[in-house]
């Protein structure tokens, strides 16, 4: 069974609203208010035959008329939500900027990591140089010890 419908009327000071609903809040949702308006006195039911026959014949349409008048209802035309325009000039030169100073960002990544990779290649090097230093010393030296061992052991014997 189809719920009865109710004609509600709200009122901006300038236009009435007139809506054939089944509840306060689908009158609400038609007429596309969010806050409750019935609670604020600003709408109420309406018994008007004008007003009830006009909102029964197009139930859910949204009505309207010169506000406190007897005037005829017309259609409230629904505003079409307008397609967004393209970025605006600043916008866009906004996102060049950006886009610029990433990469600038990026380069001096770039350079930084470099050094860094030249500077662990200059220490690996001396590292190696390093190495070979001491490597070649304790050869030097493990044969002075195997020649001091040997005369060690020559003069005890």
């Amino acid at each position: 069974m189809a719920a009865r419908l109710k004609v509600f009327v709200t009122t901006d000071g300038l236009t009435d609203y007139v809506v054939a609903a089944s509840s306060r809040a689908k009158a609400l949702t038609a007429w596309g208010v969010r806050q409750d308006v019935f609670k604020e006195g600003r709408a109420r039911e309406t018994d008007d035959p004008a007003l009830t026959k006009a909102a029964l014949a197009s139930p859910g349409e949204v009505l309207r008329r010169p506000a406190d008048s007897r005037g005829a209802l017309a259609k409230l035309k629904r505003v079409k939500a307008k397609a967004p325009a393209g970025p605006s000039a600043a916008e866009r030169r906004k996102v060049a900027e950006l886009e610029a100073k990433l990469a600038a960002l990026d380069a001096a990544e770039d350079r930084a990591k470099a050094a860094l990779e030249a500077e662990r290649a200059a220490l690996e090097r001396k590292a190696q140089t390093l190495a070979e230093r001491q490597a070649a010393e304790r050869e030097g030296l493990e044969a002075r010890l195997a020649e001091a061992r040997e005369a060690l052991d020559g003069r005890s014997a």
